[in-house]
């Protein structure tokens, strides 16, 4: 961490304490946000007086806040003009994106300000027109907000606020020569500022070319020292019983994310559990945005219980109670085990992390703990066991398969006259059929939107899942709701989730498992 030629600022105490627009304290007293979380505490009061600075918090902590409010408070009253954004947040994946536009969504109507995403995997018409239109905040990734540059419809040169979420990953990611080259386009003396659960070496080159007499934050040093996350190594004999293991572990009561190396291996192991009568969907990088967004909402209202993915899901995916994540594939790294972790115990919840070690896997397990501080507990295990029960609730699948519908297109709505060139063009509606219980050959979820309106009482200004990423004012905003974010400050009384909602408008096992979610 490197020390500030001038003082940091103390942290303080309350939201209200702080020099944020009136607005802006009203949401987050709205949204059941009361009390800020220690990143939050000590980075606001600098970055709201404009400081670089760089904050390291682990995974569900509070850091998209922590930046979030110091960016609209400090770009309030301003307008952009077309193409032209104000201030610019740069994350390594489209997941990630959405969850931060998702949790800024409100506040950003609070205050007036437009907030636009842009990411690979969507249609690059529909965000460069949202950027025509004007956008005060860009949610971007490295390489799609580069192609909407080069096509002349993207300027940088107006951004004053810019904010590198999970850093560290942007980097290991090989995105390193186009965040430097995006850098170099915003305005030399605005005010940057670095966030991410781990920072090394590579973070080092960035603060050096980009930030001046930065402040420096380090609050739960890392997902190892969180008191209530429980990390359980576990050792089986073979693959097929480690298969046996993970299966059974899948059928528990309640959900579970399940880590994989490949995307062919997540394919496989999807396509078994769906066979055994699990629940079951896939995520990785060769799925399109749509079948993402879907297979996420799915997982979010209970409708899968088993989440099976690669390490895209590792960052930015935040998902309220759940409280066991299973490295089925040790990860290589001890980074990429701490942020597969983050995805439980989040927002001082408790949470469980299970490794499943092969007998060749163990003393590369054992240095990886070590690399990550982690002391953890070790048993032999075989599907069978109690033990297994007791730490992950694993129990005998039905047996009974499970269909996933494949998602029916309606045809797209005639747009009058009067509605021409207006809105963020979501284009043809698409149905999302749920998971349901029969006979028959499993399929895998097929292209399509799945994410539907949120029925009353949602944040207001959710951004859409279509791709446009055009933030939308007024009640029941689209997609993903704020309170499962998990970037936020402490929440007290009922904080609106949408999740019932959601629950609602979906297909029930055994039914046709098509529906729509109604606006309020």
């Amino acid at each position: 961490m490197p020390e500030p030629l001038t003082p940091a600022l103390p942290p303080v105490d309350s939201f209200g304490d702080m020099d944020m627009p009136e607005a802006l304290l009203k949401t987050l007293a709205a949204q059941g946000v009361t009390e800020p979380f220690p990143i939050q505490a000590a980075t606001l009061p600098n970055s709201l007086v404009g400081r670089d600075l760089l904050g390291r918090g682990r995974t569900g902590s509070g850091k998209t806040l922590a930046f979030g409010l110091a960016l609209l408070a400090r770009t309030a009253g301003r307008r952009a003009q077309p193409k032209q954004p104000l201030a610019l947040v740069l994350v390594p994946t489209r997941e990630l994106a959405q969850q931060v536009t998702d949790a800024m969504a409100p506040y950003a109507t609070a205050v007036n300000l437009r907030i636009t995403t842009v990411v690979g995997g969507m249609s690059i018409n529909r965000q460069s027109g949202a950027l025509r239109r004007g956008a005060e905040v860009l949610v971007a990734t490295p390489g799609r907000l580069k192609d909407l540059i080069d096509r002349g419809d993207a300027d940088l040169s107006q951004v004053s606020i810019t904010v590198l979420d999970e850093a560290d990953q942007m980097t290991d990611m090989g995105f390193m020569p186009q965040v430097t080259a995006l850098l170099k386009q915003v305005q030399p003396d605005g005010q940057t500022m670095l966030f991410s659960a781990t920072l090394d070496k590579n973070i080092d080159k960035l603060v050096k070319m980009f930030l001046t007499d930065p402040v420096a934050f380090s609050v739960d040093p890392s997902a190892g020292a969180v008191s209530t996350m429980e990390h359980h190594v576990l050792y089986v004999m073979d693959e097929t019983d480690k298969k046996a293991v993970a299966t059974r572990i899948a059928a528990r009561d309640g959900r579970v994310i399940m880590f994989v190396d490949t995307k062919r291996g997540v394919d496989r192991m999807v396509k078994k559990l769906l066979a055994d009568g699990v629940r079951a969907s896939g995520l990785h990088g060769g799925r399109s945005q749509p079948q993402r967004n879907r297979t996420l909402d799915w997982f979010k209202t209970g409708e899968v219980t088993a989440l099976v993915a690669t390490n895209v899901a590792a960052r930015g995916i935040h998902i309220d109670d759940l409280d066991l994540v299973v490295n089925v594939d040790p990860p290589t790294d001890h980074k990429d085990y701490l942020h597969r972790g983050g995805r439980t115990a989040r927002a001082g919840e408790s949470g469980s992390v299970v490794t499943l070690v092969l007998p060749d896997q163990k003393r590369d397990m054992t240095r990886l703990m070590s690399d990550a501080g982690i002391s953890p507990r070790t048993a032999q295990i075989k599907s069978s066991d109690e033990e297994l029960a007791r730490i992950t609730g694993a129990k005998e699948p039905s047996g009974i398969p499970v269909v996933m519908e494949v998602p029916q297109a309606t045809p797209p709505r005639q747009r009058s006259a009067g509605q021409a060139g207006g809105g963020s063009g979501s284009g043809a509606r698409r149905r999302s059929g749920g998971p349901r219980t029969g006979t028959g050959t499993s399929a895998a979820p097929a292209a399509g939107g799945g994410r539907g309106r949120r029925t009353g009482g949602g944040a207001a200004g959710q951004a859409p899942a279509s791709g446009s990423g055009q933030a939308r004012r007024g009640q029941g905003g689209q997609g993903g709701s704020t309170g499962g974010s998990g970037e936020r400050g402490r929440r007290t009384g009922g904080a609106p989730s949408g999740g019932a909602a959601a629950a609602s408008a979906r297909s029930r096992v055994g039914g046709a498992g098509q529906g729509r979610r109604r606006s309020a």
